[in-house]
């Protein structure tokens, strides 16, 4: 559905402020930002200090968390369909804390993966819950309208979690940047014990059976609308995993920023945030499809531009950087907007829904990410080249769901 829809005021969420409705979902989905992108200044001294050769083999920490966060997201939907938001919720959160806080002493660098990889268990729970609750209360573009500022708020995180890993290790060994997120959330879980009410309705409760659960996800993969735009999420997700993976290699060591690579990546990335602004700002008259169609459109030229400029040689980094963060900045418009359209027809569903769909996305677009971050060559041709395939690749998928027509508002939530 692409009107406006208004939101379920006798739901007891609304019992609390919008600004601090929007405020608790953004900390509980900025957690999983957090985890990886304060990360990543300390990759190099966590592969000297716990024995890693291979430069690339860095990367698992963050391929770690991303597949214990991806594939746990396929139980917290059922489960929290049938028991309610908050009591998994708080479940998932004590996980993170407890598995950030054990990180800081892992003795080895299996041992840390392991950690890492239950980190991420924990934080699928914020992911599909925080979309479950948000879908509870809102639909159509008011729900767009939320996600985009919670999407902004969410994108702080990799403007600052660089900059607060880096400061960390001017101070302190890596150990304590798990600490610090340790910290933080457990405040997250605190907040969300005392201040978010269960957003369930009654009505929607689903049993915890086999035949429930498998009936559920194949209410979500067979709608054609939801299904194609939670694979073109994924896709295009895929390349910003890339990005994050290859982030150190590409600022340091072909452009030789040094200790002001967080600077730079807190500057491209807060360009997420203000278009996620924008979107929140326009999405209510224009409508999720023109708004994310046409960034989708932008996105693919401004990736194949820069792939075409990387074959031919050295790419000067003010050029890199600027069409970077034009890409960056219609990225803003897709995910929210394409989330929205993907849970708009499941609201019966949430639950399941967003664990689907987060499992999907996240398992889907690290795979991807992981491949273009493997792939780097002391280049920026692979990350190029592997925005420039995703891009159109996600558009293609979205021709397919609105059968050759882009633009066009719907109506009709199973469209």
């Amino acid at each position: 559905m692409d009107q406006k829809t208004s939101p379920d005021t006798t739901n007891p969420v609304m019992t609390l402020p919008r600004w601090e409705f929007i405020a608790l979902a953004a900390a509980l989905m900025a957690l999983n930002a957090l985890a990886i992108d304060i990360m990543l200044p300390g990759l190099q001294q966590i592969g000297a200090s716990l024995g890693v050769e291979n430069e690339n083999h860095r990367q698992y920490v963050i391929t770690a968390y991303i597949s214990g966060f991806g594939l746990a997201q396929l139980a917290y939907g059922p489960i929290s369909d049938r028991f309610g938001r908050r009591a998994p919720l708080l479940i998932g959160l004590a996980i993170y804390v407890v598995a950030a806080f054990s990180a800081s002493f892992a003795p080895t660098f299996a041992t840390l993966l392991v950690l890492r990889f239950v980190q991420g268990i924990g934080a699928a729970a914020t992911r599909v819950i925080a979309v479950s609750v948000i879908r509870d209360v809102f639909g159509g573009r008011a729900m767009a309208e939320i996600m985009s500022l919670v999407f902004m708020v969410f994108m702080v995180i990799p403007v600052v979690a660089p900059g607060i890993g880096q400061l960390v290790m001017l101070f302190a060994e890596w150990h304590v940047i798990f600490i610090f997120m340790a910290a933080i959330a457990l405040a997250v879980t605190i907040w969300t014990a005392v201040r978010l009410p269960e957003t369930l309705h009654p009505e929607y409760r689903r049993a915890f059976t086999l035949r429930s659960i498998v009936g559920g996800f194949g209410i979500v993969l067979t709608n054609r609308t939801s299904l194609c735009y939670t694979l073109a999420t994924t896709i295009v997700f895929g390349a910003l995993f890339g990005f994050i993976n290859s982030a150190q290699q590409i600022y340091v060591g072909i452009y030789g920023l040094g200790v002001w690579f967080p600077v730079l990546f807190a500057a491209v990335a807060s360009m997420m945030a203000v278009s996620s602004f924008i979107n929140s700002r326009l999405v209510g008259r224009f409508g999720m499809r023109r708004l994310s169609h046409g960034a989708l459109v932008g996105f693919a030229a401004v990736n194949c531009v820069m792939f075409g400029l990387s074959l031919l040689g050295p790419v000067p980094l003010p050029i890199f950087v600027g069409l970077f963060t034009l890409a960056m900045l219609q990225f803003g418009w897709i995910g929210s907007n394409f989330n929205s359209i993907a849970m708009e027809p499941l609201g019966h569903v949430a639950g399941t829904a967003s664990s689907v769909i987060g499992f999907t996305q996240t398992v889907g677009g690290g795979a991807i990410g992981a491949g273009i971050g493997q792939a780097f060559d002391g280049t920026i041709t692979p990350l190029t080249a592997g925005y420039c395939a995703v891009s159109v690749l996600g558009l293609l998928i979205v021709l397919y769901a609105e059968r050759g027509k882009l633009f066009q508002p719907h109506s009709n939530p199973t469209n």
